[in-house]
């Protein structure tokens, strides 16, 4: 993995503006005559719209990580049972099988809020899953086997994401996959444990994993809900200790499932959710922290610039002592706010990481994926932020 050698490195979290013609063929079920082609040059032009802006370590924008039923938002996690056998969809209401955050404290303390319908990001509102995405994926249980299927599909994302590399030039090419315990959010109506799932889930995911990296590609590890599940499963009674058993065993089915894989080649994502909300009950980063770093990973994304965690760059000062080699990608622009962010604020979130972790652990990012979460127009105008920022930053760094 490339660091921060002579200058602030830039990415981002992976899902991009899907095209309007991409989305279409998506909702129609186009069949691969014509998606595949549409699919091949949109990867092209945004792996070349990075390249314009100024972004260092790229991805495909996660344009073949989407379903009829999640054309944009939820695609991130999604996508993979599309790619993995068995589920199957059981009419009746998911929540009373164990599904979406029915004992969130943030949603009873704010039920006004979330009851109002208020706009949030990627299509949702805050009246709950009616009409959504996520409200059809829902309907998923798993009722058999976990299998992965997806060979197919990752190897059609794989090649057209080396065609696209080969005419736009990057300093490394990422790809992201999402973590076993993000697959957990869809109910368990097979396997005797939440346990027995988790690594069965492990094992069918680090197939994709194993790919990527064959692939020659830096692989990112999507796991919002190591984080993100607190406020759906424990803040009702502030269970911290709770919590922290769970995700002491996320993490170790993440790295069951990135056996023998180089960390020098895994990237590790976490958030708090994309929905625009309140927020209160969001597990602090200084709960988490040191359990984030036993991930075996070189490197580890987490949100700088949501006004609820920006203040978190204080953790790795005070708490928690980044491990010799390697690296933290705090976000440095955020996909919770249509504001667009001030390259001296940019500047200076980066220069908070690197004055804590060292200038070389440092690589600019973002939140979380732009993609479905804001407008387009600021999904660039925020990466060119990163940019000036990280460029900013540099010239005080390396004087």
């Amino acid at each position: 993995m490339q660091r921060s050698s002579d200058r602030i490195l830039t990415t981002h979290v992976g899902s991009l503006p899907r095209p309007d013609a991409l989305i279409q063929a998506y909702r129609d079920d186009a069949p691969d005559p014509v998606l595949n082609p549409l699919l091949r040059s949109t990867v092209a032009e945004v792996v070349e719209e990075q390249r314009a802006v100024g972004i260092d370590i790229i991805g495909d924008g996660e344009f073949g990580k989407a379903t009829r039923a999640a054309v944009d938002y939820g695609a991130w996690w999604s996508y993979i049972y599309a790619r993995m056998a068995g589920f199957e969809v059981r009419e009746g209401d998911p929540t009373s099988r164990g599904y979406g955050p029915h004992s969130s404290k943030d949603r009873t303390v704010f039920k006004e809020f979330y009851d109002s319908g208020a706009p949030m990001s990627g299509g949702q509102s805050g009246g709950g899953m009616q009409n959504t995405a996520t409200a059809r994926l829902a309907q998923l249980v798993c009722t058999g086997p976990v299998r992965y299927t997806g060979h197919a599909l990752i190897q059609r994302d794989i090649e057209n994401f080396k065609e696209a590399l080969d005419s736009a030039s990057a300093v490394e090419a990422f790809m992201p996959a999402v973590s076993p315990a993000t697959l957990q959010i869809i109910s368990n109506a097979h396997y005797p444990s939440m346990e027995d799932y988790t690594w069965a889930l492990a094992e069918a995911i680090r197939e994709e994993y194993r790919a990527i990296v064959d692939a020659g590609f830096v692989l990112q590890i999507d796991d919002p809900a190591l984080v993100d599940l607190y406020d759906w499963w424990f803040s009702a009674t502030d269970d911290v200790s709770g919590f922290r058993k769970w995700a002491e065993f996320q993490v170790e089915a993440v790295n069951h499932a990135l056996e023998g894989i180089p960390e020098d080649r895994v990237r590790f994502h976490i958030c708090w959710g994309s929905w625009h909300g309140p927020h209160s009950t969001d597990v602090p980063l200084k709960d988490v922290a040191d359990l984030l770093v036993r991930v075996k990973a070189q490197a580890y994304s987490v949100e700088a610039g949501n006004v609820r965690h920006e203040h978190e760059w204080k953790v790795w000062r005070d708490l928690v002592t980044l491990p010799e080699g390697k690296v933290l990608i705090p976000g440095a622009v955020s996909h919770a706010t249509n504001v667009l962010e001030h390259p001296e604020l940019v500047a200076d979130r980066l220069m908070q990481y690197s004055n804590v972790v060292g200038r070389e652990n440092v690589i600019a990012g973002t939140d979380c994926g732009l993609g479905g979460r804001i407008h387009p127009q600021l999904v660039w105008a925020k990466l060119r932020v990163l940019v000036e920022g990280a460029a900013l930053a540099s010239r005080q760094l390396w004087p």
